[in-house]
């Protein structure tokens, strides 16, 4: 039975090799779907891979292409995968279609800029009903500053409640996009897709260019790692062609590998015996060391390696929201440490160094492009690797500008420099990061989103009203550290869910902030220290003792909670010592022997509080940090 598995699946490999290899290079077709969140892009992918024949429509095909279990809870694309898809037009003629995913979300941008260097069109994916949004302008901002062909497409155009006229306004009017340019589709019942969608990306659409007789060269757009295989590279073949077998270099890092299996995605990986030019497909080069998949690298031929011109590298994404990551109890600290940097490798916008704290010991500071890509981060890691972290509070990078020296960029609260610091007279300003952020909504809640920004030290910079439709385009100027502290779940609340946003950096900004402290019985707990603004000192400091006062136990002495800024307290708690009742068997005239009793418990317990330490169970950390 194994066997006859095996070969079925080595005779369906075979025909595909033949199949690619009689289509031209002129008739292949890189690129992605491009959408704000709910838009539909899920499903078209699903239509597409159906209507070219990669999956059985008469399956359950449901987000075929979001492959993450957390991908398909939460209902949205988190990381840019990729199919290659066979489509037949009405003359029977043979295109190769090959489609690189995108996220919709704004904490996943990176993933978005590398899909889109690695394509040569983009279908701008529009809901009928909601319209232009926040993310589907950026992202026709971004396919516009990279030269890429650009199909505007509305979707659900089948619905009771489509505008489809006045979306199509807005694409015309806002964006640009010719009306004969525009193709109205349904993705959930395939209106249109077969007729118009299809033809339209063979006509629009350029095939990608390369030399077909010149020396191996491939465009590295991710990697993942499999318990198996080791690390797998996920390619675009620029120039000539490879196979099983050959000898291949890393332009980044100079390492040589011998390439053991190759092959494309179908939608799962389907091995193949070569790959040419313009061919997007994975290779398993028995790389070892996760690190060395640098995405953005050029892999190319040993033997040709000193006349091989490198490919432009991948911009570096800068993470804006860090955290710390600690064990939870119980757990090895250095399996966990290899299951996290295994995700790294799949993400490799996530920043990792290893820090310790005095409250929850060894762990890492992890840096995110948001708070969502945190959240997603760990929700991955306990869903796929059964690893628990316990994870601080997210704080954005702040920059500590000292006299005479260069400014120090600050990650950790912890290591902020408050008034008790020794160079704190030396500095000159400390600066927070500012993101310039584009929200999009209907009229009549923009009275509650001004204040809302308001209220969250935002500057107005612009305000749009969108032509044909009831909606309005507020353009500010906010902290990043108000946006990645539930300002859009606010958001969303107030708006009852109808504002988008996007956002993007607007460089670092002096402003009046300082290091709010978390105390029990004197001692600073470090995991829980938090950079705010001066206004803020006040009301938190007030609501992190009493929070953090439910979450300690009683102990056999009195146990003082305070916040603390800059050497002043702000609030304070108490719990009262856990009493023994000594006078239990005192006659109640016997008052001399009543004092002395209670005197002696009283020395007892002011001995055992200066010998004595807090025990704050991980418990503890977790509920006061949970959101």
């Amino acid at each position: 039975m194994i066997r006859l598995s095996f070969v079925l699946r080595r005779f369906a490999s075979t025909s595909i090799q033949e199949r690619l290899d009689k289509i031209p290079l002129k008739d292949y077709r890189i690129f992605s779907i491009a959408a704000h969140i709910d838009h539909g892009k899920s499903t078209l992918s699903d239509r597409l891979l159906e209507m070219t024949n990669v999956i059985d429509k008469h399956d359950n095909n449901k987000q075929i292409l979001d492959k993450l279990e957390v991908e398909r809870e939460r209902g949205i694309t988190i990381k840019a995968q990729t199919c290659t898809m066979f489509y037949e037009d009405a003359k029977k003629h043979d295109y190769l279609l090959q489609l690189i995913d995108t996220p919709g979300h704004v904490d996943f941008k990176d993933e978005v800029v590398r899909s889109f260097a690695s394509v040569d069109g983009v279908i701008l994916l529009v809901d009928a009903i909601k319209g232009v949004q926040a993310q589907t302008v950026a992202n026709f901002k971004l396919a516009q500053e990279m030269n890429l062909t650009m199909i505007p497409v509305i979707n659900k155009v089948d619905v009771r409640n489509s505008q489809v006229d006045v979306v199509q306004n807005q694409l015309i009017h806002d964006l640009g996009f010719l009306e004969r340019s525009i193709v109205r589709i349904s993705a959930k019942s395939g209106l249109n897709i077969r007729e118009q969608l299809l033809p339209k990306i063979i006509e629009s659409i350029p095939s990608p260019k390369g030399e077909v007789d010149s020396p191996f060269r491939a465009l590295l757009i991710d990697s993942w790692y499999d318990p198996y295989l080791g690390v797998v590279l996920l390619t675009k073949i620029v120039d000539g062609k490879i196979q099983v077998g050959d000898k291949i270099m890393s332009g980044q890092t100079k390492k040589r590998y011998d390439v053991k299996e190759i092959g494309i995605m179908y939608p799962n990986q389907t091995s193949l015996d070569h790959l040419s030019c313009g061919q997007v497909g994975y290779i398993i080069p028995g790389m070892k060391n996760i690190q060395d998949a640098i995405l953005g690298d050029t892999l190319i031929s040993q033997s040709n390696a000193k006349n091989t011109v490198l490919l432009p590298v991948f911009k570096e994404p800068k993470p804006m929201v860090f955290v710390g990551a600690f064990p939870a109890d119980g757990l090895d600290f250095k399996a966990l440490d290899e299951n996290i940097n295994k995700l790294v490798l799949n993400d490799r916008s996530v920043s990792l160094n290893r820090e310790t704290s005095d409250a929850l010991g060894q762990g890492w500071r992890l840096g995110f492009l948001g708070s969502l890509h945190a959240s997603v981060f760990k929700e991955r890691l306990e869903k796929e690797y059964g690893s628990k972290l316990i994870i601080t509070q997210p704080t954005v990078p702040y920059l500590v500008q000292y006299e005479g020296k260069e400014a120090k960029l600050i990650t950790n609260p912890s290591e902020f420099p408050d008034s008790s610091s020794k160079h704190r007279t030396k500095i000159v300003s400390l600066q927070e990061p500012f993101v310039k952020t584009t929200i999009i909504l209907p009229n009549e809640y923009v009275g509650a989103v001004i204040q809302l920004c308001e209220n969250n030290r935002g500057q107005q910079l612009d305000v749009k009203y969108t032509s044909g439709i009831n909606q309005v385009e507020l353009v500010y100027d906010l902290p990043l550290a108000q946006l990645i502290d539930d300002f859009f779940g606010q958001l969303k609340s107030i708006s009852h869910g109808f504002a988008t946003l996007d956002y993007e950096s607007n460089g670092f900004k002096e402003s009046d902030i300082v290091k709010l402290e978390l105390l029990v019985n004197g001692q600073s707990l470090d995991a829980l220290s938090h950079v705010v603004h001066r206004l803020q000192v006040q009301r938190l400091g007030r609501e992190w003792v009493k929070k953090f006062k439910e979450y300690i136990r009683l102990q056999q002495y009195e146990v003082i909670i305070q916040s603390r800024c800059n050497g002043k307290i702000i609030a304070r708690e108490t719990i009262k010592a856990r009493r023994k009742d000594v006078l239990a068997k005192l006659h109640a005239s016997d008052v001399s022997r009543r004092k002395k009793l209670l005197a002696k418990q009283k020395e007892g317990k002011k001995n055992l509080k200066s010998v004595g330490n807090v025990t704050i169970s991980q418990d503890a950390y977790q509920a006061f940090l949970r959101k």
